[in-house]
C-alpha cells in the first residue's frame, strides 16, 4: 500500500435525470475519491435553481435550518476526519430573523474525509438534511450511498410496524389552499439588528467592570505611566491607545474558540434554550459567580500567569511589551470580570440568533468600553483629577452585580423546569423570589445587611440611595403584578407565563383563552361549533412567544378576535413529556429514513415540518375546520400587522 500516491477512483451517481423547476430547485449529486485502502473523500455536490439557496451547515441558530450530514454506522465501520468541508458561501444578516444566515448560491459542495474501522466495509450511507429557501423555505432530505469497491449498492430497506404507518399517515395533513403558505415571509416584520444590542449589553457590562475594585485603580495608574515613561506626550497617548486596542482585541479574541466549538456541532451551545441539564448547569454557574461577588471567595487565575505576562511585558518593550500588559490586566482582574463575562455568556446564549457571533459581539462591546478610559485619560489627563478615589463604593458595585447574577441565573432554573414538566418553579415563585432578591438588595443598599468584605459602616452615598430606591420601586412593581393589580410586560417572557401558575387556573392556556394542545381534539372541535382555527407553533423557553401572547394576543382589539372568534390550538415543540407507550412510533420519511417518535415535542415538530414545511417557533397558521388555509402564515410581528392577519382569515372564511 503506498500512501504517498493518491489514487482517484470516481463515482458519479447523477440525479439530474429530470428538470429543475420550482417544485424541486435542488438536484443533488455525489463523488467518491479514494485516498488510500483505507481512506476516502466522500463529495456531495448540488446545483441550485437561480434565487433559490441552501443553508450552511454553519449557519446561525435562529433563522433557517442548517444543513446537516447523519452517517450510518460512524464509529462502527469508520471514523471522519473532522466536519465536512463546505464549498464558497455567502453571509447576509436576515431582518426577518435578525442573524447572519450563511448559505450557498447556485452550486455548493460538501466533502467529508473518512477512515474505515472494518475493512469488510463496501459502502457508505449517509443522509442530508436541509433547507432550501426563496420566498418561502423548504426543508428537504437527500440520502447518498458510496458503493467503496464499485460493485452493486445494496439498498436496505427499513421497515416500521403497522402501527408506526398509521400514526404516521396521521401526521400528514390533506391541507386546501396550502399555496397560500408561501407568502407567511412577507408579513413578518422587521426588526433592528439584535447584534447591536448585544453589543450594547456587552459595552455596558464593561463598564460595570470599570466599577470594580480590580479594574478601577488601574486606570489611573496606567495612563499616569504611559504619559510619564513614554518620552514625549504624543509618544505617550499613542502607548495608551495601544493598550486600549490590545484590550479589545483580547477580549475578541476569548470568544473565537466558541466559534470552532459551533461548527463542530451547530447546535451544541443553541440548544441551551431548551436542553433541560445545560439549563439546570448555567443555573449553578451563576449561582456560583454571585456569591463570589458576595465576598464569600474569590475567583482568580493563577498569579504565577499575571507574573510571567508582567515579566514578559517589562522584558519585551515597544508594541509587544504593551500587549502582555494588556494581557496581564485580563489576568489580574478576572476575579471582577469574571462573572460578567459568565453573565453575558449566559445572556447570548438566551438570545435569538448565533451564540457563538452573539458572544463575540458582546465581548467586543465588553471590551471596548473596558479600553476607552485608558485612551481617553491619555488624551486628556486633566480628567484624572475628577476621578472617584477608589472605596467601599466599589464593593457594593460587586453586590449589586451578584444580585443581577442570582436574578438571571433563577430563568435557566425556569427553562429546565417548564421544559421538563416538573411544575416546581411557578409563575408565582418566580416572582416571588425575585421580590425577595430585590428586597435584600434595597436592604444591603440602606445598610441594613452587610456582606463579608464590606468596610466599616459610613453615611450613605446619593447615588446609592438612588439605587436603593430604584430597587425598591422594582419590588413594588413586581408585587403588584404578582397581586395582578397590574401587568407585567415589560418582563414579558422573562418570568413563566400566568398560566403556568400555583393557583387553579381556568386553563393552562395563554390568557386564559381555551385552548387544545391535540391537534386532532381542536380541529374536530372546530368542526362542532363551525369557527376557524389558529395554530399555533410555541415552546416553553420560546421568549418570542411569550412576547407575543403578552404584547400582541393581550391588545383590547386583538383578545376577543382569539377568544370569541378562533379555536386556538398550541402545540408545544420543546415539551419533552414522554407520550404514552401506545402513542410512540417509528416515522418513515420518503428517503427511507426512520425517526423515532417518543415526545410530544417530537411529535408536533415533525408535524409542523411535514406540514407547513417550517421549523420555527412562534409560527401561527389560520385553517378551516375542513383544513383550508385561511391566510399565509405569520411569525413574530407587531399587532397591527397580526390584527389585520387574523381579520383576514376570518373573511377568507365566511366567503
Amino acid at each position: 500500500m503506498n500512501k504517498n500516491i493518491v489514487l482517484l477512483l470516481t463515482i458519479v451517481y447523477t440525479f439530474f435525470g429530470y428538470s429543475q423547476t420550482d417544485d424541486e430547485p435542488v438536484l443533488w449529486g455525489q463523488e467518491l475519491n479514494k485516498i488510500s485502502d483505507t481512506e476516502y473523500e466522500l463529495v456531495f455536490k448540488a446545483d441550485i435553481l437561480k434565487d433559490w439557496h441552501v443553508y450552511s451547515q454553519f449557519t446561525a441558530e435562529g433563522g433557517s435550518q442548517p444543513s446537516e450530514l447523519v452517517f450510518e454506522n460512524v464509529g462502527e465501520a469508520f471514523e471522519l476526519f473532522g466536519i465536512a468541508e463546505e464549498s464558497e458561501t455567502i453571509t447576509e444578516y436576515s431582518e426577518i430573523f435578525e442573524v447572519d444566515e450563511t448559505y450557498f448560491k447556485e452550486h455548493l459542495t460538501f466533502k467529508q474525509k473518512i477512515k474505515l474501522l472494518n475493512p469488510d466495509i463496501t459502502q457508505i450511507n449517509v443522509l442530508l438534511y436541509y433547507q432550501v429557501c426563496r420566498d418561502v423555505c423548504i426543508p428537504g432530505e437527500q440520502e447518498f450511498v458510496f458503493s467503496l469497491n464499485g460493485g452493486p449498492i445494496n439498498l436496505e430497506e427499513k421497515t416500521v410496524d403497522e402501527r408506526s404507518v398509521i400514526l404516521s399517515e396521521a401526521l400528514v395533513l390533506d391541507l386546501k389552499n396550502k399555496e397560500l403558505l408561501k407568502d407567511d415571509l412577507e408579513n413578518t416584520i422587521n426588526g433592528t439588528s439584535g447584534l447591536w444590542v448585544i453589543f450594547g449589553l456587552g459595552f455596558l457590562g464593561g463598564l460595570i467592570a470599570l466599577l470594580t475594585p480590580c479594574v478601577f485603580p488601574m486606570i489611573p495608574l496606567t495612563v499616569s505611566f504611559f504619559t510619564k515613561q513614554s518620552g514625549t506626550k504624543s509618544k505617550g497617548i499613542t502607548n495608551a491607545i495601544l493598550y486600549g486596542f490590545f484590550i479589545v482585541l483580547i477580549y475578541f479574541l476569548l470568544s473565537l474558540p466558541f466559534h470552532l466549538f459551533d461548527s463542530v456541532d451547530s447546535q451544541i451551545l443553541n440548544t441551551i434554550a431548551t436542553n433541560v441539564w445545560l439549563n439546570v448547569l448555567f443555573f449553578l454557574i451563576f449561582v456560583f459567580f454571585a456569591f463570589s461577588f458576595f465576598g464569600y471567595y474569590e475567583l482568580t487565575l493563577p498569579s504565577s500567569w499575571a507574573n510571567k505576562m508582567d515579566n514578559a511585558s517589562s522584558k519585551a518593550g515597544g508594541i509587544i511589551g504593551i500587549f502582555f500588559m494588556a494581557v496581564t490586566l485580563a489576568i489580574v482582574s478576572f476575579s471582577c470580570t469574571g462573572p460578567i463575562l459568565g453573565g453575558l455568556l449566559g445572556s447570548t446564549a438566551l438570545a435569538e440568533g448565533d451564540v457563538a457571533t452573539n458572544l463575540s459581539t458582546g465581548m467586543l462591546g465588553f471590551g471596548v468600553a473596558l479600553a476607552l478610559p485608558f485612551a481617553l485619560f491619555a488624551l486628556f489627563p486633566a480628567w484624572l483629577n475628577s476621578l472617584p478615589k477608589s472605596g467601599g463604593w466599589m464593593t457594593t458595585v460587586k453586590v449589586i452585580l451578584g444580585f443581577l447574577e442570582l436574578a438571571l441565573a433563577l430563568k435557566f432554573l425556569s427553562n429546565a423546569d417548564m421544559v421538563g414538566n416538573w411544575s416546581l418553579l411557578k409563575r408565582e415563585i418566580f416572582i416571588g423570589i425575585w421580590i425577595i432578591l430585590f428586597t435584600l438588595l434595597a436592604l444591603y443598599l440602606f445598610g441594613i445587611i452587610r456582606f463579608p468584605h464590606d468596610g466599616p459602616k459610613q453615611k450613605l452615598a446619593p447615588v446609592r440611595k438612588l439605587i436603593a430606591i430604584i430597587s425598591a420601586s422594582f419590588v413594588l412593581y413586581l408585587g403588584l403584578g404578582l397581586a395582578k393589580v397590574i401587568n407585567l410586560k415589560l418582563l414579558s417572557g422573562f418570568p413563566p407565563p400566568e398560566f403556568y401558575s400555583l393557583f387553579e387556573q381556568e386553563n393552562d392556556c395563554p390568557l386564559g383563552v381555551t385552548c387544545f394542545k391535540n391537534f386532532e381534539e381542536g380541529i374536530a372541535y372546530a368542526k362542532v361549533v363551525n369557527k376557524p382555527v389558529l395554530l399555533d407553533f410555541t415552546g416553553w423557553a420560546c421568549v418570542n412567544c411569550r412576547k407575543m401572547e403578552e404584547n400582541v394576543w393581550s391588545e383590547p382589539d386583538i383578545y376577543p378576535i382569539i377568544k370569541e372568534d378562533y379555536i386556538l390550538i398550541s402545540l408545544y415543540i420543546d415539551d419533552r413529556k414522554e407520550l404514552p407507550e401506545i402513542e410512540q412510533f417509528d416515522f418513515k420519511y420518503e428517503s427511507g429514513r426512520v425517526k423515532r417518535i417518543e415526545t410530544v415535542g417530537q411529535k408536533w415538530g415533525t408535524f409542523q415540518t411535514l406540514n407547513f414545511n417550517a421549523a420555527s417557533q412562534p409560527y401561527y397558521v389560520l385553517l378551516s375546520p375542513n383544513l383550508g388555509v385561511l391566510n399565509s402564515s405569520i411569525q413574530y410581528t407587531d399587532s397591527e400587522t397580526y390584527k389585520a392577519w387574523l381579520l383576514k382569515g376570518l373573511e377568507n372564511f365566511k366567503e
